[in-house]
């Protein structure tokens, strides 16, 4: 089945996450007419600060709930009359899935069958609402895919699966689950595996908001192993464009690699933000009373706070992304540069201070849980 597919209606799994906040965001700049509904279960990476431009469109309704509760997203498909939806919620942080990997296996294995089986059930089995013009779009990871070693190539569509972490495996799974329901029933489905995305609003556990925020406050840089770890990365911007070109021009039941090709060591991206914020510094005054404590501030430089610690267990050592054929099949190409995209990163954490002190310091997380507990 190769017809695009121009969706209209779409719900959001995940909506108030990271990657989905932004898609979202690009979705309606790029359709303002679209009807789009968020559904997340606002967990401690779930941010309603981070949607605040979209709640204020009539065409975009949020909802807080679980992708486990199948019958609420039935009720959701059909209320809103969904003609396509778009799964990124997951939990999605290695070092957690190695310290509690059960929440992995709930979000990331049970949530996604109990999508599948609302979209199932609304789009396929009740005759009041079946229709074929459906898309059920799943947002994975190039983690499913193992680690490469140097000289390897990098991780093609046919690469077979070997995930290394609880979190991987837990995507592998639901990536398998997707694949089986086009298979076995029909579902309309395309799924998309990423590299390592950056960007606005990305909650402050991962590598780049987590360096820029200890730069600011003076805290030590936690490098594991030799740092030389090396990850594909891509500008959300960037990936939400490429969902956009899989859901309209994908072929259902396949699966597209999306990429940035900017492979960078972790020891580089650290680097690399010391020497940006070194430069804001030296160019910006105000920066030194706002953050006292960082290094530049008192004359020194960032990369002082550098500390390498032990590697975590089961660390792949490479990814790569070889998006030939998403380039190819579906025009994608990532439009950011890697130095383009950590500088438009870094201004943007430093101009929302606001939204990530609120999560270091707890006000958000007590808001949230007194009024969506």
């Amino acid at each position: 089945m190769t017809e695009h597919h121009k969706p209209e209606r779409l719900l959001v799994t995940g909506g108030a996450g990271f990657i989905g906040c932004n898609f979202i965001h690009y979705w309606l700049d790029q359709h303002p007419h679209d009807h789009v509904v968020a559904l997340d279960a606002l967990t401690y990476a779930g941010n309603l600060a981070s949607l605040e431009d979209a709640r204020s469109r009539d065409n975009f309704h949020l909802v807080h709930g679980d992708i486990c509760d199948t019958e609420l997203v039935e009720r959701l498909l059909r209320d809103h009359r969904i003609d396509t939806l778009v799964h990124f919620a997951a939990e999605s942080h290695v070092d957690r899935s190695i310290h509690g990997p059960d929440a992995f296996i709930e979000t990331n294995i049970v949530g996604t069958h109990s999508l599948l089986k609302a979209a199932k059930q609304v789009w396929l089995d009740d005759p009041g609402t079946a229709t074929a013009d459906h898309r059920f779009h799943h947002v994975s990871t190039d983690e499913v895919y193992g680690s490469l070693e140097p000289g390897d190539p990098a991780f093609a569509e046919t690469t077979p699966y070997a995930p290394n972490s609880p979190y991987s495996a837990s995507k592998a799974a639901s990536d398998h689950l997707v694949r089986a329901y086009h298979h076995t029933y029909g579902l309309n489905v395309v799924t998309s595996n990423c590299s390592n995305n950056y960007g606005p609003y990305q909650f402050p556990e991962k590598l780049i908001p987590l360096v820029i925020i200890n730069i600011l406050h003076g805290k030590p840089l936690p490098i594991y192993g030799d740092g030389m770890n090396i990850r594909d990365w891509l500008y959300v911007d960037d990936h939400a464009r490429g969902i956009e070109l899989c859901i309209q021009q994908g072929q259902v039941g396949e699966t597209y690699n999306i990429g940035g090709n900017e492979e960078r060591t972790n020891i580089d991206i650290v680097r690399t933000l010391c020497t940006l914020l070194d430069a804001r510094f030296q160019a910006d005054a105000s920066l030194a009373a706002r953050f006292p404590d960082a290094p530049p501030a008192n004359g020194q430089a960032s990369d002082s706070l550098i500390t390498y610690v032990k590697d975590r267990p089961g660390h792949d050592r490479r990814y790569a992304i070889d998006a030939t054929k998403t380039e190819q099949t579906l025009g994608y190409q990532p439009v950011e540069t890697f130095e383009r995209g950590m500088e438009k990163t870094l201004d943007w954490y430093l101009a929302n201070e606001p939204w990530w002190q609120a999560i270091l310091s707890g006000e958000y997380t007590q808001w949230l849980e007194k009024h969506y507990a």
